[in-house]
């Protein structure tokens, strides 16, 4: 979250709580009063600034959203993330988060892929399918510049005060774009634009400035279920709910411990989220390229190969992976996802690097190689390779495998 505190008259904001001297030779610049003539500009400015899309609701529009998230977290759905329980209250009203907020602005920024079928690279087993949104530069950091520079317009041409959220702090942007009328939550719980389909990033900003409000679009799914349908670990248990727990996204970024067993086939060859229920919405066929360059996929990160990925060691997992989202899920966890997906992937020439990794120092790693061997090697083979670790999760691991 960052905060742009109201200038003095004839000023502007640099950063966040630091005005800079007066513009104009110190004469004070004239503001937008007209909340409509206001919103008009500050559309223009959202579009000069890559933004596809933007909507404004009210801090009050999504109560029933409140009610979804109470019975998500009464479900435990929401698995490792406590972080979601502890701060429910402020998640579900963003007038808890801020008391001052009277509109919320939500911006919504296209990241299209530039390939016909993204899920095309779950078929290549020797290669790692990393989500569409994780193969560019981090998400976070790029639109949080941009939605800076729209604060600074809007103080700078209205005054006021304002926040600006992107996806890591207490803000549920989903609800918050569906009320702005940015799109719809579809029955993947995803946003759907009938222009993006379901590849929007969202970033938001709280200010204290009254504008016109947007009505809020229709549900368009209709009897559709290919988002439901398609996802490989069941993690709809009905249409529009999420249980986070069998989510493939949230196994391979969110949770810390090892894989569920019950998953780990599944999960084939994604080592770093999972594209297929957006993939599939009939809406993306509206969907139109991202224009912008830094969004786009690395070639390094197109299809990886999972031999190559598995041999990485800290210094160059944080090397390969600077400035992307997928830095965030540390290179154990990301190893161990890479030996989920060699496990999954039928090729014995990677029985070499499985082994290697026997000897990791993570156990989370160990216990996933294990898990690997035992997939890829003959049982009297893999066997001879049994040794007490100084983990019990990894024993246990052993255990399950040769009984």
């Amino acid at each position: 979250m960052a905060r742009l505190n109201t200038p003095h008259p004839g000023s502007h904001v640099d950063d966040a709580n630091r005005p800079s001297p007066p513009l104009y030779g110190g004469r004070e610049k004239k503001k937008l009063t007209d909340p409509a003539a206001l919103k008009t500009a500050l559309i223009a400015q959202a579009w000069a600034h890559g933004f596809g899309v933007v909507g404004v609701t009210r801090p009050d529009s999504i109560t029933e959203a409140k009610k979804h998230l109470e019975a998500f977290l009464a479900d435990g759905a929401h698995g490792d993330m406590a972080w979601m329980e502890t701060t429910a209250e402020r998640r579900g009203d963003p007038r808890a988060l801020w008391g001052d907020v009277r509109s919320v602005i939500m911006l919504g920024l296209n990241y299209g892929p530039d390939e016909e079928d993204p899920l095309a690279i779950l078929k290549r087993r020797d290669r790692g399918a990393i989500s569409v949104y994780a193969r560019g530069d981090d998400y976070h950091e790029l639109i949080k510049s941009r939605l800076k520079q729209l604060a600074r317009w809007l103080i700078e041409n209205a005054g006021g005060d304002v926040k600006i959220f992107v996806d890591t702090a207490a803000v549920m942007e989903k609800p918050l774009a569906a009320s702005a009328g940015l799109g719809w939550q579809g029955k993947h719980t995803n946003l759907v634009s009938r222009q993006f389909g379901s590849w929007l990033f969202l970033g938001a900003i709280f200010t204290t400035l009254e504008l016109p409000y947007d009505a809020a679009d229709k549900d368009h799914c209709g009897s559709c279920r290919a988002c439901v349908d398609i996802c490989p670990t069941k993690a709809f248990p009905s249409p529009y709910r999420l249980d986070a727990r069998r989510c493939i996204s949230y196994l391979t970024i969110e949770h810390k411990g090892p894989i569920p067993r019950e998953f780990r086939e599944a999960i084939g060859n994604r080592i770093y989220g999972c594209d297929d229920c957006l993939a599939v919405c009939p809406w993306n066929k509206y969907a139109k390229i991202g224009r912008d360059a830094k969004f786009g996929a690395r070639e390094a990160l197109r299809a990886p190969k999972l031999s190559e990925l598995a041999r990485l060691d800290d210094a160059q997992f944080r090397t390969l992976f600077a400035k992307t989202a997928v830095k965030r899920a540390g290179r154990d966890r990301f190893v161990r996802n890479v030996l989920i997906a060699i496990g999954n992937s039928g090729d014995v020439t990677l029985v070499p690097d499985a082994k290697r990794l026997l000897d990791d120092a993570s156990p989370l790693v160990r216990g996933a190689a294990v898990w690997a061997l035992s997939r890829l090697m003959g049982r009297d083979e893999f066997a001879a390779l049994r040794r007490e670790d100084a983990d019990a999760g990894v024993n246990e691991e052993w255990d399950i495998t040769l009984s």
